[in-house]
């Protein structure tokens, strides 16, 4: 058989068991399915206007949103893990609430809570990434150590904290380096700062009652008049957004917490929680939570 014969067959291979797997999954979870279906019809719906109306960044857009569609399901495959339904469901809504509502329909403008859930749903995903990273490691019998569940549920906070704190430092970048404005401003009424100290001493000097700001240009034209205070530029919004992903760190730290502590039985949750598929052989040590659902498994066939 020559190369070419042999790349053609591997490919028809891989392309019938990603479909076969593919066709199991939908089988297994059909109400994930249907999300993933109507979002990405509505996605496709909106690349076809963008098209038709010469949008073109919106169009590139909806294909950034496509692809990261399958994204969890890539994973699923790659990387030989289970995603809970629900864990499936809210990525699937928060790529759409994110990309799609939030800059293509200015719901970051329209509602000024917006940007705060998504936040605090993504310190609430990430938590659970690395949560379950941490817990898959911690039952592999090949390490050393073990990780007791309060210390998975700090890990699990802290590496939620660093992913927002990273998402930070990049919408600065993007607003420094390529004036976007990422980090949204905020109108202020007051404030405090050394800068208008003029003695040099480090006194802080309070402004207060900021009824109108005028922004000239270097020439002394007016470029913009700011009613109703001073535009603070960003930090509040990222202050916020820190904040917030805290909070959804902190819950998720206290389910993963409550889902060790269970041996992996609290129902509530598993359902927010990756594990490793229960099809890959890996050892595990006794009374661990991977081995008991496999045991649990083999029992029930």
């Amino acid at each position: 058989m020559s190369k070419q014969e042999k790349f053609k067959a591997k490919f028809e291979g891989d392309i019938h068991r990603f479909w076969d797997s593919s066709l199991d999954e939908v089988k297994h979870n059909k109400v994930a399915f249907i999300v993933y279906l109507v979002l990405a019809l509505s996605v496709v719906g909106m690349l076809v206007w963008s098209l038709i109306s010469h949008n073109y960044e919106n169009s590139a857009s909806c294909i950034l949103v496509l692809i990261l569609f399958l994204v969890p399901s890539f994973l699923e495959k790659r990387l030989k893990v289970k995603l809970p339904m629900t864990f499936e469901i809210i990525i699937l809504l928060f790529i759409y609430a994110a990309q799609i509502l939030g800059e293509m329909n200015s719901f970051y403008i329209r509602f000024p809570w917006w940007d705060t859930m998504l936040h605090t749903i993504n310190g609430f995903l990430f938590a659970a990434v690395g949560f379950a990273l941490c817990d898959i490691l911690n039952q592999n019998p090949d390490l050393k150590f073990k990780l007791s569940p309060l210390f998975l549920s700090v890990v699990a906070f802290c590496f939620s904290m660093t992913i927002g704190v990273v998402w930070e430092f990049f919408e600065c970048f993007m607003d420094r380096f390529f004036l976007f404005d990422m980090q949204k401003d905020t109108v202020v009424t007051q404030f405090a700062s050394v800068y208008f100290d003029k003695t040099g001493s480090n006194v802080m000097v309070k402004v207060v009652n900021i009824g109108k700001t005028v922004i000239y240009d270097t020439e002394g034209n007016v470029l913009q008049v700011v009613n109703g205070g001073y535009l603070d530029i960003g930090i509040r919004d990222t202050m916020d957004d820190l904040f917030v992903n805290l909070i959804g760190a902190i819950v998720f730290s206290l389910f993963g917490y409550a889902y060790v502590k269970s041996r992996g039985h609290n129902h509530f949750a598993s359902q927010f929680i990756p594990t490793l598929d229960s099809d890959v052989d890996i050892k595990h040590k006794p009374n661990e939570p991977l081995r008991e659902e496999a045991q649990q498994k083999s029992g029930d066939k």
